[in-house]
């Protein structure tokens, strides 16, 4: 990975880009895209994709979700302090004594979540439960929701986790919001490497970065109903499962530093896993395999059951402590599973399709 591209990656992470207001993060993607792509456009929602041309009207699609998880101003007390609701898969139960940054009308605002000292909680330390998210409550250093609205803030801003990037041993880079800031990174690195090929692939290629993943692939749809792809592939993160207390036999064994995965289930195209597998094996990229016989959890879902049906193939990035602020990807990883999508690319030829036949 080159400094430019790692500063783009870092960018990215540290862009606050909740469900719903994605275009911080979006302006950055476009920017950074813009350099290889054709043209950069953007749907009413903030969905975003650059097209690079190919030698046919045939549209290969790549895709990515653009949101992260996050919160957002619920109630605002005589005292000043506000009260939160979920924005996707927060987790309460890591909220306590955090530092957060609201998105107001003046721009950011930094807020922490209140966290009452371990003296004051020492009777109930036995029976003590996980906050649910209506007990969080934040101090913006204001006494009335007068000097609240001096700041900005009213209720239903968002608000995001201040976690930033950094990097452990190497080859993993730790942050919140690579789920899947990541996904838009990669994506962004398949049409740079295409774009620098003296071979225009034969497929236009298409990359997605899609808003509002976390509450329901309502981005993914929308876009996906517009672009009309002839086949897909999606990339998202999963759960690496190699971390102490997690079982194989419940949520299947997934190594961070083993390689991108491939999804096979109804949502996954098999003459498309199938081409992927070929890549593979052609490019020396190591694959893992995951089941999901019934949806995805992903964009997947919405995108391969657009209009008559899109081809389409989940492959995903290991990763631990999903939804938190210590979510950790391998640099290795990523190269893999960049690497894998943009063979997949290459190997498509100029009137091919991915439909099943009866013959």
């Amino acid at each position: 990975m080159t400094k430019a591209e790692k500063s783009f990656l870092f960018d990215l992470l540290e862009t606050p880009s909740p469900t719903g207001f994605e275009m911080p993060g979006q302006r950055v993607w476009a920017k950074y895209v813009g350099k290889f792509a054709d043209s950069v456009e953007c749907d009413a929602y903030g969905s975003t994709w650059a097209t690079l041309k190919g030698t046919s009207s045939k549209v290969v699609m790549l895709e990515a979700h653009a949101d992260e998880i996050g919160y957002m101003i619920k109630y605002i007390t005589d005292e000043g302090f506000l009260y939160l609701d979920r924005v996707g898969g927060s987790d309460s139960a890591t909220g306590r004594g955090r530092r957060i940054q609201i998105m107001g009308d003046k721009g950011i605002v930094p807020g922490i979540i209140g966290n009452t000292a371990i003296h004051l909680r020492r009777d109930s330390l036995g029976s003590e439960k996980a906050p649910k998210v209506h007990e969080l409550w934040v101090d913006v250093g204001a006494s009335s929701p007068e000097e609240v609205a001096k700041l900005g803030l009213r209720v239903g801003h968002p608000a995001v986790y201040a976690d930033g990037p950094t990097e452990l041993g190497g080859d993993r880079v730790v942050s919140r919001a690579v789920d899947n800031r990541i996904g838009g990174f990669m994506i962004a690195q398949v049409m740079k490497k295409l774009a620098s090929s003296k071979k225009k692939p034969a497929f236009t290629v298409v990359c997605l970065n899609a808003v509002q993943e976390e509450i329901g692939g309502f981005g993914a749809a929308m876009a996906t109903h517009r672009i009309q792809p002839d086949v897909c592939l999606c990339t998202d993160v999963t759960h690496a499962t190699d971390t102490p207390g997690l079982s194989a036999p419940m949520y299947g064994k997934v190594n961070l530093g083993g390689g991108p995965t491939l999804t096979h289930g109804s949502a996954s195209h098999p003459l498309v896993v199938k081409r992927l597998l070929e890549v593979a094996r052609k490019k020396k990229v190591e694959i893992q395999h995951e089941a999901a016989s019934r949806f995805t959890g992903t964009d997947t879902d919405t995108i391969f059951q657009s209009r008559d049906g899109v081809p389409s193939a989940l492959v995903s990035l290991p990763l631990r402590c999903m939804h938190s602020v210590i979510e950790m990807a391998a640099y290795s990883d990523v190269n893999a599973t960049t690497n894998l999508m943009t063979g997949f690319v290459e190997s498509l030829k100029k009137g091919e399709s991915f439909h099943q036949t009866l013959k």
